[in-house]
């Protein structure tokens, strides 16, 4: 992770280009660490969150093994008393408990008091739009692409902030089929407020970030709580509750067990391909 604080913006940078920026539990904490310093720092007005490299992130790091609910890393026991899970047990709440820190540290940028924009290039996929779904405004690159393709199999949205940010009947088309959303789309549906050029991005999200300056900050954090509020009024809470526990049973299934046990079998880029190439494809043509 990097920080940096220059024009009264605080930039916060996932830096695992070698890696597509994928989600490991240092990364999530440094993004957590990166909005608490921007929060308490006098001199930031608002937020940018970005990805080194060609991409802002592509989800959780599945080829560690990270988000399979049985790293110790990623967990926290709820009690030192019972005996020790048999081979291939599943504990719900232990489950539950790892996936709702992630979705805490998350929402930490909802609950910041300052504007954060989210900078979208390349792909935001899986769990990236758990993370980035979360920030205030969201620009995105004219040949990137977002998504939740976990829909298919291996998860549901954990912040679960699509079904609010696109209304009903967008949430379940590209929910229920974890379609990828070209950037002409997410603007048109409403999902990002902006779209630039590549080589353009940063820039523009850097102006629109610096332009918060003028407004005092207690402005900003009053009328931010407000928005935010009446989205808390509707259940988002009850809502990553749920899909939080579900994103659990999600990877419990049988289907989900041969799933990653294919990753050995066929190699994990191969199966990835195959879930997501239909969709791509698609998504592809409408574009052309």
């Amino acid at each position: 992770m990097l920080y940096d604080e220059r024009d009264s913006i605080a930039i916060i940078t996932l830096n695992r280009p070698d890696k597509k920026n994928t989600l490991t539990d240092a990364v999530i904490q440094g993004v957590a660490d990166g909005i608490d310093a921007a929060t308490k720092s006098a001199d930031v007005a608002a937020v940018v969150l970005r990805g080194a490299g060609d991409t802002f992130t592509a989800g959780y790091d599945l080829t560690a093994g990270q988000a399979q609910g049985d790293d110790d890393n990623w967990s926290t026991p709820y009690g030192a008393h019972g005996p020790d899970p048999r081979a291939g047990a599943w504990d719900p709440v232990r489950d539950y408990q790892f996936m709702n820190n992630n979705v805490r540290r998350f929402m930490k940028v909802w609950e910041c008091p300052k504007p954060v924009i989210g900078e979208i290039r390349g792909w935001a996929v899986g769990g990236a739009t758990d993370l980035v779904l979360c920030a205030d405004l969201l620009f995105m690159a004219s040949d990137a692409h977002i998504g939740y393709a976990p829909s298919r199999i291996f998860g549901t949205p954990t912040t679960m902030l699509w079904v609010y940010r696109l209304g009903l009947e967008h949430a379940k088309q590209f929910l229920l089929t974890g379609r990828a959303i070209d950037a002409p789309t997410a603007h048109r549906i409403g999902l990002v407020s902006t779209v630039c050029l590549p080589e353009e991005l940063a820039a523009a999200v850097e102006a629109e970030a610096i332009r918060f300056g003028n407004i005092p900050a207690n402005q900003l954090a009053l009328n931010k709580l407000l928005i935010n509020q009446a989205f808390e009024n509707m259940g988002l809470r009850t809502s990553q509750m749920l899909g939080t526990f579900f994103d659990g049973m999600t990877r419990h299934t049988e289907e989900a067990y041969r799933w990653v046990e294919s990753f050995d079998e066929r190699g994990f880029r191969e199966v990835i391909r195959e879930r997501d190439e239909p969709w791509q494809d698609y998504g592809q043509r409408r574009h052309d």
